[in-house]
């Protein structure tokens, strides 16, 4: 009872003496957008108060649905940082409640809910619940990828526009629906070697770079778009302790399991096996129910010479003209933003056919993505830097769209 009781007087402060009422942040509904979904984008559902407040300040009851694009307020509210610390922006003096706004805007930025920090923007955001109900009284709804908790399923026409997937890391589980251009598509997402096998390593900076570590980091943020615009997403090679991983050391670890929770086998040709047939079962089993648009996605990092630098290639399977056409659609677009920005807007990625194990047994139309030479210096950037990262998960997402 006393602490809450320390929380109604800390709001008391907030609100008594910090220079008059603080304004509300406001979002738009996204399409499919509930109430419930809309909170949960900025990580607010798990709190009864948070859904009082947000009835209460938008003039709406419980019957109201959303308009999308149209802003409502949420119940997080905007102080001003004095650029010290938070306790004296807002008027505070329990340490513990300024670390959990710290950490809530950490996430929100992480996130991409805010895009500058706080200590940049000087807009500290409070979240309603942390000084009336911080103990959460709603229970998370069941996770939304499938029947055994691994696939992301295309929900697409589902309730909601936010939906979450454990497997992306905490700070980037809430993926936000942002259109259903790829509803009606399965992707195989298969990420490079794993388990008992790192793939090619490389060495920067005292530190050991491992080929699976950054592909599959790659493959996750690929995975993560692909979901946003309504696609079915598996992917075949999972790490359930990683996630989406920022700074540009990985660590290299051996804890890979595939889609199903199964362990990698030591031998290479078993290994390939494992995965190849279970993109194969998956695809029969769509097949079965009228899905024909479904495509694989290998992501590797490959290894020369450490002098040799090489921009993103890309294998096809021979006599598949869809495979083929993925291919060069990915490669057109990767084309455009290095002209954009690459300083000497030059790209010498090919397309190309190639006889891999992957390519040969996987029956769904795949291909087959070196992102680099992990040996190479200058190759190094292009995964090692997180913003990079994301860039050739961005990039591959418009060529897919296209």
């Amino acid at each position: 009872m006393k602490h809450f009781l320390w929380i109604g007087i800390a709001g008391y402060f907030l609100l008594g003496f910090s220079g008059g009422a603080p304004d509300y942040h406001k979002a738009p509904a996204l399409q499919g957008d509930g109430v419930f979904s809309l909170l949960r984008r900025y990580r607010l559902d798990q709190h009864s108060c948070n859904h009082d407040e947000f009835y209460r300040i938008n003039g709406m009851t419980k019957k109201n649905g959303l308009v999308v694009g149209k802003y409502y307020s949420l119940p997080v509210l905007l102080y001003t940082f004095n650029g010290k610390t938070i306790r004296s922006s807002i008027g505070i003096d329990d340490w513990n409640l300024a670390k959990s706004i710290e950490s809530y805007n950490d996430a929100m930025f992480k996130e991409g809910n805010q895009k500058e920090t706080f200590q940049s923007s000087k807009v500290l955001w409070v979240p309603y619940h942390l000084l009336k109900c911080p103990t959460p009284d709603i229970s998370v709804p069941a996770q939304e990828e499938g029947p055994q908790g691994e696939e992301m399923a295309d929900l697409a026409n589902e309730k909601g526009g936010s939906r979450r997937f454990p497997i992306f890391g905490k700070a980037y589980e809430n993926v936000p629906l942002e259109s259903t251009k790829l509803k009606g598509r399965v992707y195989y997402i298969s990420s490079g070697h794993g388990g008992p096998d790192p793939g090619a390593m490389g060495k920067r900076s005292g530190h050991t770079l491992c080929e699976d570590e950054y592909a599959y980091d790659v493959s996750l943020r690929l995975a993560r778009n692909l979901v946003a615009h309504g696609a079915t997403v598996y992917l075949i090679i999972r790490d359930p302790n990683d996630g989406i991983r920022s700074g540009q050391f990985l660590d290299c670890d051996r804890d890979e399991v595939t889609w199903g929770g199964k362990a990698l086998p030591w031998e290479q040709e078993p290994r390939l096996a494992q995965r190849s047939g279970i993109i194969n079962d998956l695809y029969k089993k769509h097949l079965r129910q009228g899905i024909n648009e479904q495509y694989a996605i290998m992501i590797h990092v490959d290894s020369r010479s450490h002098r040799q630098q090489t921009d993103l290639f890309f294998y096809y399977q021979n006599k598949n003209e869809t495979s083929k056409q993925l291919a060069l659609d990915l490669q057109k677009k990767m084309k455009q933003k290095y002209e954009q920005h690459r300083s000497s807007g030059q790209y010498y990625g090919t397309v190309t056919p190639r006889d891999l194990y992957m390519l040969r047994e996987t029956k769904v139309p795949s291909v087959y993505i070196e992102l680099g030479n992990i040996r190479n210096a200058f190759d190094q950037q292009r995964i090692i830097v997180e913003s990079n990262r994301q860039a050739l998960a961005n990039w591959l997402l418009e060529g897919i769209l296209k």
